[in-house]
């Protein structure tokens, strides 16, 4: 089926790949000339300065379409688009500077030139990106500029599916007709009148919102739209599972929906290494004296052991021994429990309640983060004992454990640090961890480590 020009949206005849790189192209060559007049103080721009704004220019364009930056902004969130903008400029630089130093012509190019030209095109290019989508936005709110859904699945599926369209309007989907069914179609005279209805609402998109079971309606729907052009997206039903870093791969040549996997790839491993490596030896470096202090007013307040060493669960189910400083009396406890500290509890010690309070007992965890066992920013690591009993609880705790624990987490600056008392607290825990995970970032991790410094270390809740 042939779509009308007139029913087309306006990113459909004006697609964001035959005109956006012509305007970051053109967000180069206008900062080269600014650079230029800011640096020499004239807008007669030497050959080599213009050599410099194409090659770069170049790179930009090419970088953004390898990335995939100039398709699909309408599902993308502006964040995401800005960010990845971000990383193809910083990719451009590193090209840049490193073509200038092995041709030996560093010399011959300013590098405050190179700076700003980098530093303006990347503002540039950013700020029409937010106009844009701003300008988007408030069409999409009027009504315009709108993508046709024809909404294909049981009724209350296609009433979620419904709701999650209106919540989000800046997307730009509209529904152009519904198909609701009762377990299935039985008769091919039924996927004849879906093909009929479909074509008649102009719609651009089909979308089938079915449960798991009902798969294998998919191939019949499919077969029954093979003559047009509408797009069509498959959104299962996963009713009350739990999913982690969901997505589409290929996988031994055929394509799979992981619906529960390990979140974090090699790039996020080897970046999240890093920051434990560095922002962990800074740390420790930092607290010796105080552990020194910790140690000593330990060993002349009680006896035992300074050092409280107990087996927990890191990445992948493997368990280590995670490391504190002692807050509580030396007892024993039956094989396998181990019971949770509670307010006025007579095992801590007086020294040992305000190391707890003020989080001071964690200090020797960043030897497990140094030693690759812990993380300083993830899910706390319970009891062997808590899992065991949590587990049978909570359908998706054992999740949490895809990635390696660590001394502060999302759900701790979110309030929910010390004893979980009640198992609306322990499920109110897991879900900021497993959301913790699906969103991770660098930049989550320092804003979850500064906010732990800011006001974690006195905490009500812990006892």
């Amino acid at each position: 089926m042939s779509v009308p020009k007139q029913q087309r949206s306006i990113t459909e005849q004006y697609p964001a790949q035959i005109f956006v790189p012509l305007i970051d192209a053109g967000a180069v060559f206008f900062s080269g000339f600014l650079a230029h007049f800011i640096r020499f103080g004239t807008m007669a721009v030497h050959e080599r300065f213009m050599l410099g704004m194409v090659i770069i220019a170049i790179f930009v364009v090419m970088a953004n379409f390898i990335d995939g930056a100039y398709v699909r902004w309408r599902t993308t969130r502006l964040s995401s688009i800005l960010f990845r903008l971000l990383g193809v400029w910083g990719i451009v630089a590193l090209l840049a500077t490193s073509i200038i130093y092995l041709a030996e012509a560093s010399v011959r190019y300013s590098r405050l030139w190179l700076g700003m030209t980098l530093l303006f095109s990347f503002g540039f290019a950013a700020g029409f990106r937010v106009l844009v989508m701003l300008l988007l936005k408030r069409a999409r709110a009027l009504g315009k500029n709108l993508r046709q859904v024809f909404l294909v699945g049981p009724s209350m599926n296609v009433l979620k599916v419904a709701r999650g369209m209106r919540k989000m309007p800046g997307e730009g989907f509209a529904i152009a007709g519904v198909q609701r069914l009762k377990g299935g179609f039985s008769a091919s005279e039924s996927y004849d009148c879906l093909a009929r209805r479909v074509e008649a609402s102009g719609a651009r998109e089909v979308w089938l919102c079915l449960p798991l079971e009902m798969g294998g309606t998919v191939r019949e729907v499919m077969y029954a739209l093979r003559h047009q052009t509408v797009e069509v997206r498959f959104i299962p039903e996963f009713q009350d599972m739990r999913l982690l870093n969901h997505r589409i791969s290929r996988v031994a040549g055929h394509f799979s929906i992981d619906l529960s996997v390990t979140p974090l790839g090699e790039t996020a491993r080897f970046l999240k290494r890093v920051e434990d490596l560095v922002l962990g030896t800074l740390f420790l470096i930092l607290s010796l004296p105080v552990c020194a202090i910790i140690a000593c007013v330990l060993k002349v307040e009680a006896s035992g052991p300074v050092l409280f060493k107990q087996y927990r669960m890191g990445s992948n189910g493997r368990h280590f021994k995670v490391y504190k400083f002692r807050s509580m009396e030396v007892h024993q406890e039956a094989d396998g429990t181990v019971t949770q500290a509670s307010q006025g509890d007579p095992r801590v010690t007086r020294f040992g309640a305000f190391l707890r309070r003020t989080s001071l007992d964690e200090l020797p965890q960043f030897y497990n983060v140094l030693q690759g066992r812990m993380s300083i920013v993830g899910p706390r690591p319970h009891a062997l004992s808590h899992n065991e009993y949590y587990k049978e609880l909570v359908q998706s705790y054992m999740l949490r454990h895809k990635v390696k624990p660590g001394i502060t987490g999302w759900a701790q600056v979110n309030g929910l640090r010390g004893e979980t008392a009640t198992l609306e607290k322990m499920e109110k825990r897991v879900e900021y961890d497993l959301w913790y995970i699906d969103n991770w970032s660098l930049w989550l991790d320092l804003r979850i480590i500064a906010l732990t410094i800011l006001r974690g270390f006195s905490n009500p809740n812990a006892y």
